[in-house]
């Protein structure tokens, strides 16, 4: 979904209706890199919370309005990254149950949830800048470019790491 940037226009002179709007335009794509990024919902959640409010407050230092979302994914990142890192300093681990919805109808689903489960396990495995590129390149379908700006790295870096990573991921889950 596109920026409406009239709303980062208005939200940025301190209209909060409009930052409304822009959180309506984002929060799930927000949120579903964070669940990927870090594994657990509530993490998940609260990383997209601490990212809004910090995007709030920061909003009118935005130079381009254009670059509204890749600015706040950016903060994203950065805010998973500290959460990761909290993960390893309290030595925790994510868990996999919070992460993976339990089918209804277990036996029509057995296939797909297991194929989740080897997907989780193999994404945890990977160091937390290679699963960002990932999820943002095929959950989000971000481009290379787009990634590089929200994360703060050459394109061409992106494109190779991105490269790299799929090829590493592939061999994981071909070994599961």
């Amino acid at each position: 979904m596109d920026i409406n940037l009239e709303y980062v226009s208005r939200a940025k002179q301190g209209d909060a209706q409009s930052f409304a709007m822009l959180y309506d335009q984002v929060a799930k794509d927000l949120y579903r890199v964070a669940l990927y990024t870090l594994g657990n919902p509530q993490d998940a959640e609260d990383v997209v919370s601490e990212t809004f409010l910090e995007a709030y407050k920061g909003l009118r230092n935005l130079r381009d309005d254009s670059k509204f979302k890749a600015w706040i994914m950016r903060i994203l990142s950065i805010r998973c990254k500290r959460k990761i890192s909290g993960y390893i300093t309290a030595k925790q681990q994510i868990s996999l149950d919070d992460f993976i919805e339990t089918p209804d109808d277990v036996s029509e689903e057995t296939a797909d949830c297991s194929d989740r489960v080897t997907l989780s396990q193999a994404l945890s495995e990977l160091a937390p800048d290679e699963r960002a590129v990932v999820v943002l390149s095929a959950v989000q379908g971000y481009t290379t470019r787009e990634i590089g700006e929200i994360l703060d790295l050459p394109h061409g870096t992106v494109s190779s790491k991105l490269y790299r990573t799929l090829i590493k991921l592939r061999k994981k889950l071909e070994q599961q």
